[in-house]
């Protein structure tokens, strides 16, 4: 593109040189010419003044008489009838002369001849002068063509690099501008696109990361279960039982994945239902049972019970599983789950007695890479994110002892 732009603002210049010197040095030429023969033609004139007045006196016409009258270079010669030519000067050489002849009244005859040597010097130096014009002019022109096309190609580098950046996975936004609104306009174009594949890779990477840490909860649980099903091998009621606990928890898992994939998709579209609340409680009785007695701790529940409350079942659990997980990891004691209401709402409190929340984390605990401890700070994090989805919220409502409070819609049933 360099090349093209570099030659075409030449052949223009090229065009304008041509178009404008060549009819300049024949207008030149022609005056330098024509002033020349004036020249010539006014020695002439003044020479046969002379003569004619110097014979009209009676004197004799001599050359030295009118040699002043000519300049370096002419040559003067002067036909008197009855008397013998007088000359002034040396007669110049060649084929190619400038001549003046002028004849008076009694027949005298005046001739002047001037060699075009300092005619064509002349001429050769106004050429000359020209091509020198012209030379600097294309010169200037390679210049600013050079320039120009670096001025134009340089943004086109630019926007390509983008462009390359963002094809190798490299989202951020240039905002670079170049003061020509077409490629100031591709620019823009390109920086919103990065703005849009960066809030996508974002939202894939998010949804990555919640997905391998809330799928590790029921894995695990379910690790366990088929761990009981293994030692109670001898037992065949028990082993039937363990293994339909093992049954809800591979169903559970299916409807974590979806329900993060339906919440990743559009976090607008709550599925939520009226269930009851004793069942998902039970549910993470039986589930967390093995791995609190393992650690010689003990779940209990409080409150109410029989109640209906207003959500998605499967994300209810999986965010009560979060709490009672966090508890169990970061917590101490006893861990109690307690069911109250809250005017038109039920709150599911989890609460524990260890040593609490840091003052310095308060509600940040709810922040994405925020943790206490050395762990991945995205539970407590996608736990939120759930329960607003499914039109409730998640609070920590007591940093000592630790208590937080899962807000759920409430049916008109338990009125």
């Amino acid at each position: 593109m360099k090349r093209r732009m570099i030659n075409s603002l030449l052949g223009v210049v090229l065009v304008v040189v041509v178009v404008f010197c060549v009819p300049l040095a024949l207008v030149e030429k022609r005056t330098i010419v024509n002033a020349a023969q004036d020249r010539v033609d006014a020695a002439a004139v003044r020479v046969l003044a002379l003569v004619e007045n110097r014979l009209a006196a009676g004197e004799p016409v001599t050359g030295d008489k009118f040699a002043n009258q000519v300049t370096d270079g002419q040559y003067v010669e002067v036909d008197i009838p009855g008397q013998p030519i007088v000359s002034s000067g040396t007669r110049p050489e060649g084929d190619h002369l400038l001549k003046a002849v002028e004849q008076g009244a009694s027949g005298e005859t005046v001739t002047v001849e001037q060699s075009r040597a300092p005619v064509d010097h002349e001429i050769a130096n106004m050429l000359l002068l020209l091509g020198v014009v012209a030379l600097l002019a294309v010169q200037a022109a390679v210049a600013l063509a050079v320039w120009q096309a670096k001025r134009l190609a340089r943004p086109l580098t630019d926007l390509a690099e983008t462009a390359e950046r963002l094809g190798s996975g490299d989202p951020r936004p240039r905002d670079r501008r170049y003061g020509v609104p077409e490629l100031d306009r591709v620019a823009e174009v390109l920086d919103v696109s990065a703005e849009r594949i960066a809030r996508m890779l974002t939202a894939e990477r998010r949804l990555a990361a919640d997905a391998s840490h809330q799928l590790r909860t029921p894995l695990t649980a379910l690790s366990m279960r088929l761990e009981e099903i293994t030692a109670l091998a001898e037992e065949p009621d028990t082993v039937k039982e363990e293994a339909t606990i093992a049954l809800q928890q591979v169903e559970r898992l299916t409807d974590v994945v979806q329900r993060l994939l339906t919440t990743q998709r559009d976090p607008r579209s709550p599925t939520a239902v009226a269930f009851d609340l004793d069942e998902v409680i039970k549910q993470q009785v039986e589930e967390w049972g093995p791995s609190l007695r393992g650690t010689g701790r003990v779940l209990q529940v409080e409150g109410l019970h029989g109640v209906t409350a207003v959500g998605t079942p499967g994300t209810v659990a999986q965010v009560l599983a979060t709490l009672i997980e966090n508890s169990l990891m970061h917590g101490a004691g006893t861990i109690t789950l307690r069911v109250r209401p809250s005017g038109t709402s039920l709150v599911v409190e989890v609460q524990d007695q260890g040593a609490g929340v840091p003052p310095e984390l308060g509600n940040r605990v709810f922040e994405r890479a925020v943790s206490g401890r050395n762990s991945t700070g995205i539970g407590l994090a996608v736990a939120r994110d759930l329960a607003e989805a499914d039109g409730g919220r998640l609070e920590l409502l007591s940093l000592k002892p630790p208590v937080f409070a899962l807000f759920l819609g409430r049916s008109r049933r338990n009125d």
